[in-house]
């Protein structure tokens, strides 16, 4: 969700003698040639690659912008090398669900040691598609090529990272309770959601996220399994078809692999359909919406065997949130704050697979594969004295709940401002008592409401921005730094216009020194997102 990164695997201490450029290409050299010490995790540090072109690095992508459209990212990397290349067709901030950030990831393909191209969760089909046509133009041109490796040696078996730390070691924790947030009469379904991990090795600090490894709806699986007209307890690798639909493969969009797979069990007008939406098409305009439910149904005459049908799935992956607890006020527990997707397209109720697992199939006490997230630029200032300007509509609230939590058990003397929105106030200001609480303590100094559908005109965080614009202004110019958490392609843009507008409106800078003002705030880190 936010711009993380797992730890780097190989480290120069740094007592060596050597600046920290020095060090992070020296790292990055290092884990290129001993290769991933964990598979899907960061192993690569930005830098050149000696006699190849130069790796894949976040502070040379002016493309890394999520709300940016991907024929746009590509064309701006069009004379890029081979990594940079790679690196755009995600362009997703670091959001770390895949293990890697984005330069990672880009590298880790481009030098052979990453064969799966469907970790990019927020580029979803667009992103796998474009890493594959990349694939096929650089050949043999790219990275480790068949000249220098061996294809039929023998691969050792990646150890594991720290138990607790990467989504190939996960620890389990207890799951304690869920609580609604909303009061009666909104039209949202949001949780708190709290686990026991005193039994894990896992620390965290405020900003990190969890991930957390969810079921599908056993109800969905069973659709699954009549359509196929298959039986649910037929082994397959050692499980029963029903268990590796619930646990390991995912439902929602259906993968270019099952249109392919399903494009040779038809004829005719349903195989040009399937082959055209194997190839990213939209024939019926409805592509957008067709699960792996769904796409069974467009083809009913094309049912394949149980085992096949599952090798063109893809697998499920596990869902990253950020957490919304201190260590420090919630010792040996984390939170955290979900919205439950359910919608409702052609008479099917839909579900999201994660957050409605969290929100109503998962018992108290149950164990949960979980693993923690390390946050990448995403932190409060390490000098407490200094001020702090969240913003959050609806669930972005939760790091900055975790951070309010943290001010309060460290007696920050730092000023706290929190511009935080949702659709009506009466049901759904999450954590009032709570908010209202620390700012009668005097911990929170400001906070900004802002609700779209109370009243005749809609009214969001970015308006409240720039109604308190003398006053925000005055806390950046001395010194305060800026969050925002929430959605990267709207309200997170939103309030980038926001912060420019204000420094044109209150620090009469004109409108290419309010864009570098904001482009200052980023690189000194005192802008941060937390975006998705």
């Amino acid at each position: 969700m936010s711009e993380h990164v797992a730890p780097p695997l190989v480290l120069i201490p740094e007592t060596a003698p050597f600046s920290d450029d020095q060090r992070s290409w020296l790292s990055g050299y290092f884990a290129a040639l001993l290769g991933p010490a964990v598979e899907g995790a960061t192993a690569l540090a930005p830098g050149a690659l000696p006699g190849g072109p130069k790796l894949a690095d976040n502070d040379d992508a002016p493309w890394h912008d999520p709300a940016m459209p991907l024929p746009e990212r590509m064309d701006m990397a069009r004379e890029r090398p081979e990594p940079q290349k790679l690196m755009a067709a995600m362009a997703q901030q670091d959001c770390g669900q895949c293990g890697y950030n984005c330069a990672d990831y880009a590298n880790a393909i481009f030098l052979k040691k990453e064969e799966r191209l469907n970790l990019c969760q927020p580029g979803g089909k667009d992103t796998l598609r474009m890493l594959k046509k990349l694939e096929e133009e650089f050949g043999t041109a790219g990275g480790v090529t068949a000249k220098t490796v061996d294809a039929d040696a023998p691969k050792a078996e990646a150890p594991l990272g720290p138990l607790g730390y990467c989504r190939e070691n996960p620890v389990e924790a207890t799951f304690l309770f869920r609580e609604r947030l909303n009061a009666p009469g909104g039209e949202k379904e949001t949780w708190h959601i709290e686990f026991d991990l005193t039994d894990t090795p896992i620390e965290y600090v405020v900003g990190d996220s969890l991930g957390l490894f969810p079921t599908n709806a056993p109800a969905l699986v069973d659709a699954v399994i009549a359509e196929l007209g298959s039986r649910p307890e037929r082994m397959i690798g050692g499980k029963t078809l029903r268990q590796r639909l619930i646990a390991d493969y995912a439902l929602g969009g259906a993968p270019d692999a099952l249109y392919q797979l399903l494009s040779l069990l038809t004829a005719g007008e349903a195989r040009r359909k399937a082959q055209a939406l194997a190839a990213g098409e939209d024939p019926d305009g409805d592509a957008a919406h067709l699960d792996v439910l769904g796409a069974l149904h467009k083809f009913p005459g094309a049912r394949p065997d149980a085992e096949v049908f599952l090798e063109a799935l893809d697998a499920l992956q596990p869902r990253l949130y950020s957490i919304s607890s201190s260590p420090k006020a919630d010792p040996g527990r984390v939170s955290l704050t979900v919205d439950a997707v359910r919608y409702t397209h052609r008479s099917r109720l839909r579900l999201g697979v994660a957050s409605t697992h969290l929100g109503e199939r998962m018992p108290e006490s149950t164990k949960v594969k979980v693993y923690l997230q390390k946050a990448h630029g995403f932190a409060l200032p390490e000098d407490l004295s200094k001020d702090v300007i969240m913003c959050g509509p609806g669930t972005g609230i939760a790091p900055f709940r975790a951070f309010l939590r943290e001010r309060a058990a460290t007696k920050a003397p730092g000023r706290n401002w929190l511009f935080y929105g949702h659709q009506r106030q009466a049901s759904d200001f999450f954590y009032r008592d709570e908010l209202n609480g620390l700012k009668d303590a005097r911990v929170l100094t400001r906070l900004s409401l802002a609700w779209s559908r109370d009243g005749t005109e809609k009214t969001y965080v970015q308006d409240r921005m720039r109604e308190n614009g003398a006053e925000l202004w005055k806390w950046l110019e001395e010194g305060a730094h800026f969050y925002v958490c929430g959605d990267a392609k709207r309200m997170a843009k939103d309030v980038e216009r926001a912060i420019i507008d204000v420094a044109g409106a209150h620090g009469g800078k004109n409108p290419d020194e309010a864009v570098a003002y904001l482009a200052h705030l980023k690189k000194s880190g005192r802008y941060q997102a937390d975006v998705y």
